[in-house]
């Protein structure tokens, strides 16, 4: 059987969709059309632009002829160039040729000319070679085959085949863990096991995500396998606490990694509305998340609105509703403070929700003109970074306002 890329399996958690939008004062890039100073307007030597089209008038077809080969040996020499780094180079140097040479073959099929019969033949005749001469059935070069094939099921999408190749690999690999565990945890297997044990946790996120998917609509499973995903998680990190780190085992998933599983969970509890059992996720997602990186303005701003979804008395409701607005104002404040090269489109759409979701927290403690305000300045900056989304729910919120107001 074949499988998926496990760095996309733990790394698919979304930015979330509450009532959302963008920054208070984002940096916006104005194009102006140059003006030319009067110093401009004096004759001056041709530029190459001007050269080149009088070299054009001058011999049309010449010239034509010349750009149509160079821009053709310029797109076969790229075309060149990726193929070889695709196909050959990361193949050869990690399988023996009797499994690259099919491997390369299943590659260009699914990546090149989409024909997933031919794709599919060659990835089994790939792993029937790798049997043949012995290489681990469990090593990231074969997994990362039996990965690929479930990424083609999906792009073609075959869900349940891409599940069926997946949930194959998730119990040989726990398999093979119940075998090292009972036969007395080899010291120098204690590496392999814990590298298994993480892509085996990676494979529980991902076919969690495709058990929640529009094609399957399994939600329970979805579930069961998200929590599994996360108790393995935090049974690892308690163990190496509590008794050390063993001989020859290694590091154990990174805290994004460890993050991702836990955020993913409570992103599918917020699903099903379940806030209350989502924000202590979020919030252990985000002690694990890199404090100045813009990921955690999204992890802010998905506890933000987990506290402030969450039912509760009117005498309990101020309490819930300022702290869900300070964690959004958090938010905000932190993307503030990330400038490039470490700011990227988490930190503007996450900021362009947090001020959003302050106006939905204002609106909640009718202070209308207050939400009135967050809404207007959502929804300047959701149009300036295209979010279209954002724009609808500010207008949303805006029409609320006036009506209520």
């Amino acid at each position: 059987m074949i499988s998926r890329t496990i760095s996309q399996a733990l790394r698919t958690t979304p930015l979330r969709r509450p009532p959302s939008l963008h920054s208070p004062n984002p940096l916006r890039l104005v194009r102006l059309k140059p003006q030319l100073a009067p110093s401009c307007s004096r004759s001056r030597p041709a530029s190459t632009i001007t050269s080149a089209k009088q070299l054009f008038r001058e011999n049309p077809f010449s010239l034509s002829l010349a750009s149509f080969f160079v821009l053709l040996g310029a797109g076969f020499l790229i075309y060149t160039n990726y193929v070889y780094n695709t196909y050959i180079a990361q193949v050869n140097t990690r399988f023996p040729e009797p499994v690259a040479g099919k491997l390369r073959r299943a590659l260009f099929f699914t990546n090149q000319d989409l024909q997933p019969d031919k794709a599919l033949a060659y990835y089994r005749q790939a792993l029937a070679a790798a049997a043949q001469v012995g290489m681990d059935p469990f090593s990231d070069e074969i997994l990362g085959v039996k990965f690929k094939v479930s990424a083609l099921m999906e792009k073609i999408g075959q869900i349940p085949k891409a599940i069926e190749v997946l949930e194959a690999v998730q119990r040989d690999c726990l398999e093979w863990i119940d075998a090292y565990n009972n036969a007395g945890a080899a010291p120098d297997q204690a590496g392999k096991r814990t590298r298994v044990l993480g892509k085996t946790v990676g494979l529980a996120v991902k076919l969690g995500e495709l058990y929640a998917s529009d094609a399957i609509q399994d939600q329970d499973a979805a579930e069961a396998k998200l929590v599994w995903a996360v108790e393995t998680v935090l049974k690892e990190e308690r163990r190496r606490a509590e008794q050390g780190v063993k001989e020859g085992e290694g590091r154990w998933m990174t805290s994004e990694e460890s993050g991702a599983a836990l955020e993913s969970l409570a992103t599918h509890y917020e699903e099903k509305d379940h806030h209350y059992l989502a924000a202590p996720l979020y919030l252990h997602a985000l002690g694990l998340a890199a404090p100045k990186s813009c990921h955690a303005v999204v992890l802010m701003n998905n506890l933000s609105i987990s506290l402030g979804q969450q039912p509760a008395d009117p005498a309990s409701r101020t309490t819930i509703i300022a702290s869900a607005r300070a964690w959004a104002e958090q938010a905000l404040a932190l993307s503030a403070s990330i400038q490039p090269p470490l700011r990227n489109e988490e930190c503007d759409t996450g900021c362009a929700v947090a001020t959003h979701n302050l106006g939905e927290f204002a609106e909640m403690e009718r202070d209308l003109a207050e939400a009135r305000r967050r809404y207007e300045e959502a929804k300047g900056l959701s149009r300036g970074l295209g979010f279209k989304e954002g724009v609808r729910r500010a207008d949303e919120g805006l029409r609320r306002v006036r009506a209520g107001g």
